[in-house]
């Protein structure tokens, strides 16, 4: 009997030592030391960075979409002082989204890696850098790319104040969320799924987390209040009609076809453990608010959501980790097969859609009458860079 009390009941801790998680769940796991780490540590991260770059810089020098005006004080000041350094020139406009989003697909991995294994993390890199839409946005000198990757980092840091909420991680929490807030304001709606987590599996942690978020994200909402006083929209989305919504996952991943591969893949991940609970509230939670905010005025924008991808690729690759090697290949050329012809769409030559024409209508938009010198493109449409 004593054999069976010691398997069944938690440790008694040492009097006046008060211990939230009797059964040790909550903190770090204790790793055994592996016989080749560096090389286990270095791959699901780095072949994933090493793809999403190529394709971020693969025809980033040529005249294609630039996207939608995005209308983001902060962002704007972020590509006026890179400008000034590196010049307007398309491929310089583009550097911070690329940069950003080959950042992103390290993180991604890196992250998965540490939260479920290795193989996990590389797939869910690859994943996510074979999405057309994460080559689309690198390519565009627009927040989403910087949003996707402060993400990734305000989830990373979520996953360690979980894990031992110390005051030095939970500081680095609210970092991030400002972080996250400056790159693009609406991608705050991440914070509605850090709160599920918090509330469900680390209640007693609710109070500050709500406090540190709530101190990262003022600067953002402000900034937000602040326009709407001067009859500014919080974005520039539709009403959330039926047909608007069909049309959503094709928008938001790239191919119609990726985002119900994904989908249906990331139904083997939804048991409530904490660790794919996390990423589905990731990936869903923030839709169902956006939808919900869209009931009373038209903000319904798909890009707007681009910061869930990193979720939505790494819950597939929780699934996809459980089956033969083999069959991890299958899908992943299945997913860059579909993807190739968005790839190929992106490199396409689009004279109208440059990026330096999209950055001089933001800027002046930003500018105040008789303030800094817009971004003015050269000979060459480049701001003469």
């Amino acid at each position: 009997m004593k054999d069976a009390e010691t398997l069944v009941l938690p440790p008694v801790p040492a009097a006046g030592v008060g211990v939230e998680d009797p059964w040790g769940e909550d903190h770090d796991p204790v790793v055994p030391p592996e016989a080749d780490p560096p090389r286990r540590s270095v791959t699901p991260w780095l072949l994933p960075t090493l793809l999403m770059g190529a394709l971020a810089v693969t025809g980033a020098d040529r005249t294609g979409p630039a996207g939608g005006d995005v209308a983001n004080p902060l962002h704007h000041l972020l590509l006026r002082a890179w400008t000034t350094v590196f010049g307007g020139s398309d491929l310089a406009l583009r550097t911070p989204s690329i940069l950003a989003v080959t950042a992103t697909a390290a993180l991604v991995a890196a992250l998965a890696a540490r939260v479920f294994t290795p193989r996990v993390g590389l797939l869910a890199g690859l994943i996510f850098a074979l999405l057309p839409a994460t080559t689309r946005y690198a390519q565009q000198p627009q927040p989403y790319a910087l949003a996707m990757l402060a993400a990734v980092l305000a989830t990373w840091c979520l996953v360690r104040a979980l894990e031992a909420p110390t005051a030095r991680r939970l500081a680095g929490y609210g970092a991030a969320v400002l972080l996250l807030g400056t790159c693009h304001a609406p991608a705050l709606l991440l914070l509605v799924g850090h709160g599920w987590a918090v509330v469900v599996f680390r209640r007693g942690l609710a109070p500050r987390w709500l406090l540190v978020a709530s101190l990262g994200a003022a600067p953002a909402v402000a900034l937000l209040l602040l326009g709407a006083g001067h009859g500014d929209r919080l974005v520039a989305g539709v009403a959330p009609t039926l047909d608007v919504l069909a049309a959503t996952p094709g928008q938001l991943f790239g191919v119609t076809a990726l985002a119900g591969v994904l989908a249906w893949l990331a139904l083997f991940s939804l048991p409530l453990r904490r660790s794919a609970a996390i990423y589905t509230a990731w990936a869903v939670a923030p839709p169902l608010a956006l939808l919900l905010i869209a009931q009373v005025t038209p903000v319904w924008l798909p890009a707007v959501l681009l910061f869930t991808l990193p979720a939505w690729a790494t819950l597939g690759a929780v699934a996809l980790a459980r089956v033969h090697a083999g069959w991890c290949v299958v899908v992943l050329v299945a997913v860059a097969v579909l993807a190739a012809p968005v790839q190929v769409a992106l490199r396409s030559p689009d004279p109208d859609q440059r990026a330096d024409g999209r950055l001089t209508r933001i800027t002046r938009l930003w500018t105040p009458p008789g303030g800094a010198n817009a971004v003015a493109p050269g000979p060459r449409g480049a701001g003469g860079g």
